[in-house]
């Protein structure tokens, strides 16, 4: 989820870009655009560059394990004898 520090900031520039007229009609838009973002950003599923990197890792992480484990597999099946029916 996006932090408090960056959705005040796009409130900002989105309010910033509204011309100063309309600005003034409205002198608490800024809070009802953070309000609707917060709001709009809750319903998606994302993640902090943090949890993708943790993300990431443990992937690496399993795929190294895996790569491993299929070694060791193909070592035992070449080196066991054939089996007899």
């Amino acid at each position: 989820m996006l932090d408090s520090k960056k959705i005040e900031q796009l409130a900002k520039q989105i309010t910033d870009s509204i011309p100063a007229g309309v600005r003034d009609a409205a002198d608490n838009i800024e809070s009802r655009v953070k309000q609707t973002l917060q709001q709009q950003l809750g319903r998606l599923d994302v993640v902090t560059q943090d949890e993708l990197e943790v993300q990431k890792q443990m992937v690496l992480h399993l795929r190294q394990r895996i790569d491993a484990l299929e070694q060791r597999l193909n070592a035992l099946t070449d080196a066991e004898p054939p089996q007899e029916s």
